[in-house]
């Protein structure tokens, strides 16, 4: 079975094609973070006039990849949300457009769980139930994942989501937008250890990084000559810390053994490091996507796409955007 993907729930112009699932025939992505950084972030009408003028490109790329044609599509898959509406719409328009004109079925896609399904594009693939969290600019949340049908959302952040706090830090430490790869590449110079930046304290699953940031712009304020990459080192660390507790906690909470980190924030190298060493003393598996897994693309939404299509979750012509909503529970 061949799947359409398309994601366009922020400022990635996305199209793949995913044989049964599983198998990407072609995974292509135009981002625009060149066209954002002179802001210092998304400008949401933007981003849409974006897509609106490349999507068509993106999907001719797609198809030209994949060495297919539209007619051999059999199920298109596109991002519902969450996400910015003005931008999830282009990529809705588009695949109603396309389902519609071929008489395909159609599915509507949960960003988050997509994020959590890239995995089973790798070749090295959890068994259930394991618990995933999502880690991206917009999202922090925690999930006990029974099958890619039923997920449990056990928490989420209460205010800044992670990849939110290392863009908010970087425009402290006057670092270019995206803040994850400039703090993550200023932070190589610096010690980890230099300054103890609180590990957010909040019960249960839920995570909050507004008062980290905070603590950030204080200290900058009182240490003005502290060694800039010293600073994006430590906080760095403070967030690695604070995920990998709360994943943990979940983990021996449920008596599990699996872990999967999903999202842009999961492509973080010291996060994955730290991880990765922690999870081999506690004998506890952990995946990651690859990195071009990591941020937004297509693949991941056409891979979910195909289970959504073999539980029968194929949705009418009306159905629309949604920014924000939770994981299927």
């Amino acid at each position: 079975m061949i799947v359409l993907g398309i994601e366009t729930s922020c400022d990635e112009t996305a199209v793949a094609i995913v044989k049964n699932g599983k198998k990407i025939l072609s995974n292509e992505v135009y981002s625009q973070i060149a066209i954002h950084r002179p802001y210092g972030g998304v400008v949401p009408e933007i981003a849409s006039r974006k897509h609106i003028e490349i999507i068509l490109v993106v999907l001719k790329e797609a198809l030209n990849k994949a060495n297919l044609s539209l007619k051999s599509i059999d199920v298109v898959a596109v991002t519902q949300g969450p996400g910015l509406v003005i931008a999830l719409l282009v990529g809705i328009c588009v695949a109603k457009a396309i389902a519609f004109a071929l008489k395909k079925p159609l599915v509507a896609i949960n960003h988050l769980e997509a994020h959590l399904a890239a995995i089973f594009l790798e070749d090295k693939k959890p068994d259930f139930p394991f618990i995933g969290m999502v880690v991206s600019g917009g999202h922090t949340n925690l999930y006990f994942v029974k099958n890619l049908l039923e997920m449990k959302q056990l928490g989420q952040t209460l205010d800044d989501a992670a990849g939110e706090a290392f863009d908010k830090v970087a425009k402290l430490l006057n670092l270019s937008y995206p803040g994850g790869i400039s703090i993550e590449e200023l932070a190589k110079e610096g010690n980890p250890k230099a300054i103890r930046f609180p590990r957010p304290r909040v019960a249960g699953y839920n995570v909050s990084f507004s008062g980290l940031k905070t603590a950030v712009a204080n200290y900058l304020k009182r240490h003005p000559q502290t060694k800039r990459a010293d600073v994006a080192a430590s906080f760095q660390e403070a967030v690695v810390d604070t995920l990998i507790n709360k994943a943990l906690t979940a983990i021996k909470k449920f008596s599990l053994s699996r872990l999967v980190i999903a999202g842009g924030v999961a492509a973080n190298k010291r996060l994955r490091e730290k991880l990765c060493r922690i999870a081999e003393k506690e004998k506890i598996e952990v995946f990651f996507p690859s990195v071009s897994l990591c941020t937004d693309n297509a693949a991941m939404v056409a891979a979910l796409g195909y289970h959504y299509f073999k539980a029968k979750r194929i949705v009418s012509f009306e159905f629309d955007a949604i920014s924000r909503y939770p994981i299927f529970t």
